[in-house]
């Protein structure tokens, strides 16, 4: 594809004559001198010690391409754009229509159990999708989740990659982005206050008055809403016009008689508040005693963030959103958003998040940002269409590196389970990130000892490496690449080791990277391995079950198969809600489990490849939009809370009105 420059400034089109320069990869010059759009560093640009990365981001804001330029490379047509300033812009759903058939190579970044050292999964995955773009001239995108504001302004920090390594702009993309997560913070707070808005209503009016007031129009006439109508249907009542309803229907109709001590759907916000997670609402007088302990999600944590993710299109988007499971009633029916009436208005709030987000790298390769549901309570992976659409623009012979949250035990398993299973995708290929100084943590060492050479505890913490790779090769079927992300502290008979080790496992490669220091260039010979696991014949994809195995097998079969457990443990409640699933139609759903992340167990503090555990199964719930049954394994958070010392302190606005200190 030919970059059209007519519309580039004279600066632009000058520095796109000038890349990539001597330093770059030959292959890089071959793409150039082709006419594809390229974005290098030149090995001068690559600085000593390495800056800060929201330095390197606004360094690089001054040579960065405008959207319009990849918007040309990529093919897309000017009507399947909507742009959000000079450097980013929504893609339409039907972008790939006027695309030849033919997809992409499919990759899924996944990682080791996380350690509080870091190991760079988002900064790998922009390395990586600048070597393939940028150094070995392939077509590739890569798809990552939006960051939720509550981890950029607590601990973690933003989740834009990092060193020379980066989605950029670095500020949009650690904050507003396009709005999508406050669209989700709208929506889902507009359902919250629907419901008890209904148990309000329901609780002070009579039969009569409540059934006058529901049917009747801004207008004045009496009819019924098409919720409503869909409501009637549920009931089997096929009378449409509101007066010839007997009195017995319009009561059916009108009281959905929710059990407030059901409501399930709490409030959300998009910022780590630790005095939310218990809240008492309805205590002015005009709700006359109408109170109930509740509680707020981070914004993230909404199923709402899941629904968008897993949604193919408008129509499936909707369909999931009506049918929510929000309350029961007293009689213990299930309560959808349908039925409470504003699923079409929560659609109304949403349509533009289907759209992904087009961004970029620091190299100028194409970057899609959608969808941002946690890996450790939700699935943790960015939305099946920014996926299949980043497939399809790239064409045969181009890459799609897809980044799954936490370790491969969870969004990576949950990446193949539910959101594989939802798209019909499958994966060529995975990636699995590694650090030396991790293995040596999972091995039973202190954050200051995992900084010291040590053979043996590398050799022990490989434990945890190994089952990742296995799980991919061997209960996925998906030739694997581990990429090992260099520190200053690795030795060279700790990173042979590892190599050794990873390949005798089956590894398909296990390659050295030195991404965030050195950008793409340092992740080239990655790159290569990744190219080439894409090609290679694996055991062949496959599922951990199959949808149609009964809901207790399947996390039986999670938990053995996939975490190295001898079983699991099962309350009588638990078992109880479990055969309840399977007889209200929920037993085809894929298995969502909620557990840590530090860990292939349900015990934070077994590191390594823990065997023999038996899983506490505490509790189990069901997405009804999001399509898959939650298993709790513990306590797990949906509100985090802030630290003694926030991010937000480095954080400001200089009076250039730049961001300052965003990690």
């Amino acid at each position: 594809a030919t970059v059209s420059v007519l519309n580039w400034s004279e600066k632009e089109r000058t520095r796109m004559s000038k890349r990539p320069c001597e330093d770059a990869a030959p292959e890089a010059a071959k793409r150039a001198r082709q006419g594809v759009l390229a974005n290098a560093y030149r090995k001068e640009e690559l600085l000593r010690p390495v800056p800060a990365d929201i330095d390197i981001a606004q360094t690089r804001a001054e040579t960065m391409l405008p959207i319009k330029a990849l918007i040309d490379d990529l093919g897309i047509s000017e009507d399947h754009v909507n742009y959000y300033g000079k450097y980013k812009a929504k893609v339409t759903l039907s972008a790939t229509s006027a695309k030849v058939a033919g997809k992409g190579k499919y990759v899924v970044v996944a990682g080791i159990n996380p350690t509080p050292l870091g190991e760079g999964k988002s900064t790998t995955t922009m390395g990586l999708t600048q070597a393939i773009g940028a150094h070995l001239g392939r077509r590739v995108f890569a798809c990552v989740r939006q960051p939720s504001q509550g981890p950029t302004f607590g601990v973690k920090g933003g989740a834009a990659g990092g060193g020379y390594s980066q989605a950029i702009p670095m500020e949009d993309f650690n904050l507003h982005g396009t709005g999508d997560i406050h669209a989700i913070t709208a929506a889902n707070n507009l359902l919250a206050a629907a419901i008890d808005a209904r148990v309000f209503h329901e609780g002070t009016q009579p039969d009569e008055p409540l059934f006058r007031r529901l049917v009747t129009s801004p207008d004045g006439k009496q009819s019924f809403a098409p919720p409503m109508l869909r409501r009637l249907a549920r009931l089997g009542i096929t009378e449409t016009d509101p007066a010839k309803l007997t009195k017995e229907e319009r009561v059916r109709f009108a009281r959905l008689n929710i059990d407030p001590a059901t409501i399930s759907w709490r409030r959300v916000t998009d910022v780590n508040d630790r005095f939310l997670r218990k809240v008492t609402v309805g205590q002015g007088p005009a709700e006359k005693n109408k109170t109930r302990e509740t509680g707020y999600d981070i914004s993230v944590a909404s199923e709402i963030m899941a629904i968008l993710a897993l949604a193919k299109d408008m129509n499936d988007y909707r369909e999931r959103l009506r049918a929510m499971v929000v309350a029961k009633s007293t009689d213990g029916a299930p309560i959808t958003a349908d039925d409470i009436g504003c699923a079409g208005a929560l659609l109304a709030l949403l349509k533009d998040t289907l759209e992904p987000t087009l961004m970029q790298t620091l190299e100028g390769t194409p970057v899609f940002v959608h969808a941002g549901p946690f890996a450790n309570i939700a699935h943790g992976n960015s939305s099946v269409v920014a996926d299949d659409i980043a497939l399809r623009l790239v064409g045969e012979g181009g890459f799609v590196l897809t980044e799954a949250g936490f370790g491969a035990d969870m969004g990576g398993e949950k990446f193949c389970n539910i959101k594989c299973r939802a798209s019909g995708l499958a994966p060529d290929a995975a990636v699995v990130v590694a650090t030396v100084r991790a293995l040596k943590f999972h091995a039973g060492k202190t954050i200051p000892e995992c900084g010291v050479a040590d053979l043996d505890a590398v050799r022990t913490g490989f434990a945890n490496l190994e089952r990742h790779i296995r799980n991919f090769t061997d209960t996925f079927g998906v030739p694997t690449v581990v990429v090992l992300n260099r520190f200053a502290t690795d030795s060279d008979a700790e990173i042979a080791l590892v190599q050794e080790l990873a390949k005798a496992t089956g590894a398909h490669d296990c390659v050295v990277s030195t991404h965030w220091s050195d950008g793409g260039a340092g992740a080239v010979n990655a790159a290569a391995a990744v190219v080439s696991a894409a090609s290679a014949k694996g055991k062949g994809f496959a599922f951990t079950y199959p949808s149609e195995m009964p809901l207790k097998e399947k996390i039986e079969t999670i938990c053995k198969r996939v975490y190295g457990a001898a079983g699991c443990s099962y309350t009588p409640e638990v078992d109880a809600k479990l055969a309840d699933f399977e007889k209200m139609g929920y037993g085809s759903f894929p298995i969502c489990m909620a557990k840590t992340q530090y860990s292939f167990s349900h015990d934070p503090k077994l590191k390594g490849a823990p065997t023999g555990f038996t899983v506490p199964i505490k509790d189990v719930r069901v997405s009804c939009g999001a399509r898959f049954v939650f298993p709790l394994l513990g306590e797990i958070s949906t509100m985090p809370g802030l630290p003694t010392r926030p991010a937000y302190y480095q954080i400001d606005v200089a009076d250039d009105g730049k961001v300052l200190g965003l990690s």
